[in-house]
């Protein structure tokens, strides 16, 4: 088995390079097929979020993975590797069980994590990339997880990416509540900021969504109304604050768009706050006046408040994350001897069938069943211990001591014996 975990990360890569390799949800299980079809391996996982794409898979050529991450986004090799890790066997459980515990997030300890790795599993579930390895990897993978949940102080005065855009937008308006808020998307990032900036009681909320029915779901529960996208050139001057997080491959805030509502705003201040990769606001946008942009990269200053609180706890999860690398690499290794085992038994299998066959003819050749049990013992001994003692007779001077120890630790033979 030949664990690997490649990808690029927010500590690795900017959002520019990042929105490059990012996987749309519905493109993931393609891609796993795509994958597996391409290069040496059965089993594959693509966890994709704001802040990482990584690859899990079990392959003996690397190479040709790094390769097909490259080529599937139509990017050259050499535009990614100065921010592609590549992580074999022991280093890459340990990734996994630090990304899933919070720990290689940009807010460190956030629990958003551990369900786009669920998600990413289940993905690959369902697209037949799922093997054996990969399946007890993330089993593991979310044991550990858990335990470090409920065993340490991680998530204690943590703060989000929401509360993050709250006291970003406080710094830019003296009161949310006189200001119109405008969502965009309706996945779990934009609900979590609807709640935060819902508890401010703003003057006006709305939801836009490519599905109306979703977005007048969410609109729902905040107290707001809900719009589709193709109303958004209309809506975008109403508001003061937007949010917005969407999985669309291209930008649906343009520079003109924004251009045109801050016209119509009499330039009044325009906040926005681009959560999704690839990015959902064209980067041109943040050279206009009047526009306070910032995207997912922009807010790991404010997401670092709190840090030294849980730097405690960090130490206590890397115990546990340690313990549980150690568990999981000694069953991996366990399970190299495998086929040595099952070899080995089937060699045992046939002597011992040979055996049997001659022990029944001579019982129907009229033999005692004393004396056929007597030479079916004495067979089945020999056989057994033919290949250790020939192999200790012929052991060279410098070999014999190493492989009589080996011999007496197989056999459990005591020093007396």
């Amino acid at each position: 088995m030949q664990l690997f975990a490649f990808g690029i990360n927010h500590q690795t890569a900017p959002i520019a390079v990042r929105e490059q390799l990012a996987f749309n949800v519905d493109a993931v299980e393609p891609a796993l097929r795509d994958l597996v079809g391409q290069c040496a391996t059965k089993e594959a996982t693509i966890l994709s979020t704001c802040n990482r794409t990584e690859v899990y898979c079990n392959t003996r050529e690397p190479v040709q993975i790094v390769n097909w991450l490259a080529n599937y986004h139509e990017l050259r090799l050499s535009e990614i590797e100065p921010y592609l890790y590549t992580l074999p066997n022991e280093q890459a459980v340990k990734h996994a069980f630090r990304v899933a515990s919070g720990l290689d997030s940009m807010v460190l300890g956030e629990p958003q994590i551990l369900g786009q790795m669920k998600q990413a599993v289940r993905c690959a579930g369902q697209a037949g990339t799922l093997g054996f390895l990969l399946h007890k990897l993330f089993q593991r993978t979310f044991s550990v997880a858990k335990d470090v949940r409920t065993q340490t102080e991680i998530g204690s005065n943590l703060v989000s990416m929401a509360a993050a855009a709250v006291r970003l937008a406080e710094r830019i308006f003296p009161s949310i509540a006189e200001q119109g808020i405008l969502f965009i998307g309706a996945g779990e990032m934009i609900e979590l900021n609807a709640m935060h900036f819902a508890a401010q009681s703003p003057k006006r909320m709305t939801v836009a969504n490519r599905t109306l029915e979703r977005a007048q779901a969410l609109a729902q529960r905040i107290g707001g109304h809900a719009i589709t996208l193709s109303e958004l050139p209309e809506q975008l001057a109403h508001h003061d604050i937007i949010i917005t997080s969407t999985a669309s491959p291209l930008p649906i805030l343009g520079k003109g768009m924004i251009e045109r509502a801050l016209k119509t705003r009499k330039h009044r201040p325009l906040f926005i706050v681009d959560l999704a990769v690839p990015r959902d606001v064209e980067a041109e946008v943040a050279e206009l006046s009047d526009v306070f942009l910032y995207t997912v990269d922009d807010l790991s200053e404010i997401v670092r408040d709190g840090l030294d609180a849980r730097q405690d706890a960090v130490k206590e999860a890397e115990i546990i994350i340690n313990s549980g690398v150690t568990d999981f690499i000694h069953w991996m290794e366990s399970r190299e001897v495998v086929p040595t085992i099952r070899a080995l038994r089937d060699h045992v299998e046939r002597q011992r069938s040979h055996e049997m066959q001659r022990a029944l003819r001579m019982l129907t050749n009229g033999d005692s069943p004393e004396k056929v049990l007597e030479s079916l013992s004495s067979a089945l001994t020999n056989k057994f211990l033919h290949a250790p003692t020939s192999a200790l007779n012929q052991a060279r001077a410098e070999d014999r001591d190493g492989l009589l120890a080996m011999v007496h630790r197989i056999y459990d033979i005591g020093t007396s014996e």
